[in-house]
């Protein structure tokens, strides 16, 4: 029975793979698997009080159910804090997306203005909702999305708002502490 296989990526990362049976004349899906499962720490950034900018720094020390040391959320000073019904230990955004928002928009964001403390590239953060995985050695639950609000929109003087809904990032809870340093791998655990 002779066939071929063809395997494709979608721009969300998903790769599909299948195969024809070219006696048969038909097609039928082999495997679907979901998301690439890692990816990679490209910038951190921290801010020490509501407002105030965002500061990068090559490593950081993610502490368990605080945060980034030294960021306003751990610190309990973030514009947020008071609401403690949402995990805000670390947040994350896609490089990609930042890329997608300039090419789709026009509107371009330097580094850390998305004020997200990670910038991540090579996985699909939206996939991690609900899953453990790990960044460098720090193990984290991916929690919710982490969406754009009017007070971003009106700090950065940028129509950032309509534009990055479901595109702005993953909150997460540090389940295990440790460090987080530029250039670690994002890697799925579960």
């Amino acid at each position: 029975m002779p066939s071929t296989t063809a395997r494709s990526v979608d721009h969300n990362g998903r790769v599909t793979t299948l195969e024809h049976d070219t006696d048969a004349d038909e097609t039928r899906l082999v495997a679907k698997r979901g998301t690439t499962p890692s990816g990679v720490v490209d910038a951190i950034h921290i801010s020490a009080a509501a407002g105030a900018p965002m500061r990068a720094v090559p490593r950081i020390r993610a502490i368990e159910g605080v945060g980034l040391e030294g960021d306003r959320y751990a610190l309990r000073v973030g514009t947020y804090s008071p609401n403690t019904k949402v995990d805000r230990d670390i947040t994350l955004i896609e490089s990609e997306e930042i890329q997608s928002l300039f090419e789709r928009t026009g509107i371009e964001l330097a580094a850390g203005e998305s004020r997200r403390n990670l910038t991540t590239s090579g996985v699909r953060l939206n996939d991690l909702v609900g899953r453990r995985f790990r960044i460098g050695a720090v193990v984290v639950d991916g929690t919710r999305l982490c969406e754009p609000c009017q007070y971003l929109t009106d700090l950065l003087g940028k129509a950032v708002l309509p534009e990055l809904v479901h595109r702005a990032g993953l909150r997460v809870r540090i389940v295990s502490g440790g460090e987080i340093a530029v250039g670690d791998e994002v890697v799925v655990l579960d």
